[in-house]
């Protein structure tokens, strides 16, 4: 049997190279403390590691269960590993891995849905963290309330002890802790949505109060949802990643995740139930997270998905690749300038070092983050990345052709039409309105851009604005007439 034919687990552990971290902890002796919805790559790139370095420092009861709301690939990779997985840390100057053991077990939701709500409900378990990304929460990203006619929404009211939605686990499982008599679990949202723990309170509530006012106040009253701020880059893992970590370790791992050296966490520090010492984890525990919050969708999100739309339709395949176009660079560098005259940043905050460290992050060569990856679910991302920068700009009579520019550049995406004639996957939950909406108006700026501004659960009031629709159709226009590329390099020369 060839190294790259054993699997990693428990048995093999012994056989990595030195180099390799493994669980500094006896996981025997590891009990779950946390059930984390959404399971996916950047979870175990980020919460889990700061998790198993809180089990390393004997925080034994903080064991994570993870949750996938739908597939079961995750759940079908690890379990024959004893759900240990890779975490490659990717630089310039070369790789290295680290062997996670913070996660105990998986399941997959849809199988057995009371079973997961069983679990949450659990008083063992007192943080329930969530990366279901912004769409899993079944709300209007514009106003940030629960979306009542969504069709999960809808299925989980009628089916209250079987949801399919986030929100709708969450109910359930703090109904039967109610009706326990058990403290309510606290809410982590580890997502990017504006405000995200207030924003999840209130579609958590607003959920709740259609099953039971009561049941909407006891939570209200009683449960704890921290906003957070999370930051680390994570591609998607490709057959040749794993292949190569399975070089480096001597046995195969079906499901590493790859990413980069930097990682930030800034939590609120409100928990119902306790929590790890997660501060001796290196996160930020503070008592207002809105500051570092809009930092980051503002400068690290609202670039990335610019480059994203507008290096897609250039023909960049990834982040890095779109950082090698000088002009494309100066864009990034352009869309965080703008945005951080809207910020105000606690005292001894340097957002000149954040910004260029951010530039240093998406050039890394050795991160294959695809620009089609980043530019999914672009209706839910648009509201708190792009265009709450440009309502504060406009309210300061400032100028937003770079932000505009970058808005134009989504609207062009979503015709899943390239510049050669190419079909674009789009991927996105409001795809087939958009798609309606992109074949009716046709390739034409002019009746394009005041279409997709109509979109109310994207633009909301903002897309009836005169001068953000004139800077929009001037944009959309120019990437018709010049294409993307001499788009950008214009924009930028200016």
């Amino acid at each position: 049997m060839g190294p790259s034919s054993m699997r990693l687990g428990f048995a093999t552990l012994d056989r990595l190279p030195r180099s390799v971290r493994r669980p500094a902890y006896d996981r025997s002796r590891v009990t779950p403390g946390i059930v984390h919805l959404g399971l996916g790559a950047f979870h175990r790139a980020h919460q889990a590691v700061v998790v198993d370095d809180c089990l390393a420092a004997g925080a034994a009861s903080w064991g994570i269960v993870g949750a996938s709301l739908r597939s079961p690939d995750t759940r079908d990779a690890l379990a024959p590993q004893d759900h240990l997985y890779t975490v490659a840390v990717r630089a310039a100057e070369g790789t290295e891995h680290r062997v996670i053991g913070a996660l105990l077990d998986s399941v997959v939701a849809r199988e057995n849905p009371a079973a997961l709500v069983e679990r949450m409900a659990d008083p063992a378990i007192r943080i329930v963290s969530l990366t279901v990304t912004e769409k899993g929460y079944c709300h209007t990203p514009q106003t940030g309330d629960l979306d009542e006619r969504h069709p999960d929404v809808v299925h989980d009211l009628n089916n209250f002890d079987a949801p399919r939605s986030a929100p709708g686990f969450i109910v359930a499982a703090l109904a039967r802790r109610r009706a326990l008599g058990a403290l309510p679990f606290t809410v982590l949202c580890c997502d990017n949505l504006a405000a995200n723990g207030h924003t999840v309170q209130r579609i958590v509530t607003q959920f709740a109060a259609l099953r039971s006012r009561d049941l909407g106040k006891w939570i209200a009253d009683n449960a704890a949802f921290p906003s957070t701020m999370v930051d680390r880059i994570v591609p998607e893992t490709t057959d040749s990643d794993r292949d190569a970590v399975a070089n480096a370790l001597g046995v195969r791992d079906a499901w590493p995740v790859i990413t980069e050296p930097f990682t930030q966490w800034v939590v609120e520090d409100r928990f119902t139930a306790g929590r790890p010492n997660l501060a001796a984890a290196g996160v930020e525990l503070v008592t207002d997270v809105k500051p570092f919050e809009l930092m980051k969708l503002r400068l690290l999100n609202a670039s990335h998905s610019a480059l994203a739309y507008l290096g897609y339709l250039s023909g960049y395949e990834t982040i890095a690749d779109s950082m090698q176009d000088p002009h494309f660079a100066r864009l990034a560098a352009r869309v965080m300038e703008d945005a951080a005259v809207t910020l105000t940043m606690p005292a001894g905050t340097d957002l000149a070092a954040y910004r260029a460290s951010l530039l240093r992050r998406f050039a890394n060569p050795a991160l294959h983050h695809r620009t089609w990856q980043i530019a999914m679910d672009g209706s839910q991302k648009l509201p708190q990345r792009l265009l709450g920068a440009m309502q504060d700009r406009l309210a300061r009579n400032l100028p937003i052709a770079t932000h505009a520019l970058a808005v134009a550049g989504w609207m062009r995406y979503v015709t899943a039409t390239d510049e050669q004639g190419r079909a674009i996957d789009v991927r996105d939950p409001l795809a087939a309105e958009l798609a309606a909406l992109t074949r009716e108006a046709g390739p034409v700026a002019e009746r394009l851009a005041p279409a997709l501004l109509g979109v109310q659960k994207v633009f909301g009031p903002l897309g009836s604005e005169p001068p953000l629709r004139e800077a929009v159709t001037t944009a959309l226009a120019r990437l018709y007439r010049d294409g993307a590329r001499r788009a950008v390099e214009t924009l930028v020369s200016a």
